[in-house]
């Protein structure tokens, strides 16, 4: 099977079971909005979004040397997963002696102990998950994909609907969902095998926590990036319009539904493909920002359509967040992507530097933007910041990996996409049929790499036949 074959096998599996997930988003968001308040929906947001912001430092950040380790045949999976395990148990343990002072902050107050028992479980599922998918179980990654989905959906329900426990219920039922998923990988994989802390190799540990350590604070600016302007739109404006934010923030996901499909293949054979990296990743990078800057003029001008649909009418308003949210994210998977060269050099550090650059631009942003603009000022803010980061990452991961640029073209469907944001946003006269020519023409751009891909990787298949 060649390269891209395999890379597409791959995503097709990851989507089976990622689909579910991201599509549950879609799902639940008219449930949500009709259980959850605007200002409890925002309070539940700032709880998640705080446990994942202690997630990387429970962690050690070990869960990114787990897949890269893991896929390196040079190490011993036992290895492997015995350092996860014992990061991830030291880190909680830490967690637990400063829980009292981390308690006393706002929004974490009434719900500190379900905070630990979230960064735990969802710590333990994502190393469970990354070493499943290390391990090559990529068919098991997807079916505990699967189940997550269901196992959440199902306890929201119980939780919010049942018990209406609300901020707690929201929050507990991806720790019952978590812990779920922890059982059945470790059933369905056999984990436990891989638990050896007798005879484990101290070299294989450092060199893991070496390559793993300095993504803790990269882990930490990146969701700087991605989360700071919710507390700072809390902060200036307040948990209803952080509740309109981030009910915005779920209708992009369609986005990141793609990257998350791709990317979870896409490491596994930057890695342990080899052969000619610098014209494999051009090539799957074009098609790559093509499909997402469809993906993107496609919900830009559908985004009034899409809120109604999705959100009870209490949320409306937030539709006219969505087109400089979908853009953001655009950047953001592409910014992921030039991450792989980082992950394949072990070049932790250069992807840290590159982090810190975008989170204190998207804070900078925030604080003047947001009680200027509101809600869109944030947006913005983000957008700017991921496109800073793409360009350093651009231009730094060449030293590692020679990747060909079409610079013109990534230009030409960065104006087009945000000329679409600004006719939908402003509303101008005949938004609707400037904004339809704009897609069309985004469209037209970022077809042919699309078929030409298809085409190869088609044409390829018959070959081997």
């Amino acid at each position: 099977m060649n390269r891209y074959k395999r890379l597409l096998a791959n995503t097709l599996i990851f989507a089976i079971g990622t689909f579910g997930s991201k599509l549950l988003s879609f799902i639940l968001m008219p449930y949500l909005t009709r259980v959850l308040p605007t200002d409890q929906m925002g309070q539940a947001d700032l709880i998640f979004q705080a446990g994942n912001f202690l997630l990387p430092l429970v962690s050690l950040g070990i869960t990114n040397g787990i897949i890269r380790f893991g896929l390196d045949k040079a190490y011993r999976k036992e290895d492997v997963f015995s350092t996860g395990v014992l990061s991830v148990l030291t880190g909680f343990i830490l967690l637990l002696l400063v829980s009292p002072l981390l308690g006393m902050m706002s929004f974490f107050k009434g719900h500190m102990v379900l905070t630990c028992l979230f960064v735990l479980m969802s710590s333990l599922r994502s190393l469970c998950s990354q070493f499943t998918r290390a391990r090559g179980e990529v068919r098991l990654f997807a079916v505990d994909g699967i189940l997550a989905t269901l196992t959440t959906a199902g306890f929201y329900v119980l939780f919010l609907s049942g018990f209406k426990w609300g901020v707690t219920g929201y929050i507990l039922a991806m720790v019952c969902s978590d812990f779920l998923s922890v059982i059945f990988l470790s059933v369905m994989g056999k984990l436990p095998q891989y638990i050896r802390f007798k005879g484990l190799r101290r070299d294989t540990s450092r060199e893991m926590l070496r390559y793993s350590i300095p993504m803790i604070p990269n882990s930490i600016f990146w969701w700087i990036t991605n989360v700071s302007n919710r507390f700072l739109v809390t902060h200036f404006l307040g948990n209803s319009a952080n509740g309109l934010y981030s009910a915005a923030t779920k209708i992009p996901t369609a986005i990141s539904l793609v990257g998350d499909v791709f990317l979870n293949a896409w490491q596994i054979s930057a890695v342990t493909e080899e052969k000619q990296r610098g014209r494999f990743f051009s090539k799957v990078f074009r098609s790559y920002s093509a499909i997402l800057f469809i993906c993107a003029s496609v919900i830009i001008l559908f985004s009034k359509v899409v809120t109604v649909i999705l959100v009870d009418e209490s949320y409306y308003a937030s539709w006219q967040f969505i087109p400089l949210l979908t853009v953001a994210i655009v950047f953001s998977n592409l910014v992921t992507f030039l991450g792989s060269v980082y992950m394949v050099e072990k070049r932790s550090i250069r992807s840290l530097v590159t982090t810190i650059v975008g989170a204190a631009v998207n804070v900078v942003l925030n604080l003047f933007l947001i009680p200027q603009f509101g809600p869109n000022g944030a947006a913005f803010a983000s957008l700017v910041s991921y496109f800073i980061v793409f360009v350093l990452r651009a231009i730094s991961s060449t030293r590692y990996i020679k990747m060909h640029w079409n610079i013109p073209n990534l230009v030409l469907n960065t104006v087009l996409i945000l000329l679409e944001c600004f006719l939908m946003i402003a509303e101008v006269n005949g938004w609707m049929i400037w904004v339809s020519l704009l897609m069309l023409a985004i469209i037209a751009i970022n077809i042919r790499p699309i078929i030409k891909s298809a085409k190869q990787i088609i044409g390829r298949r018959r070959r081997a036949e």
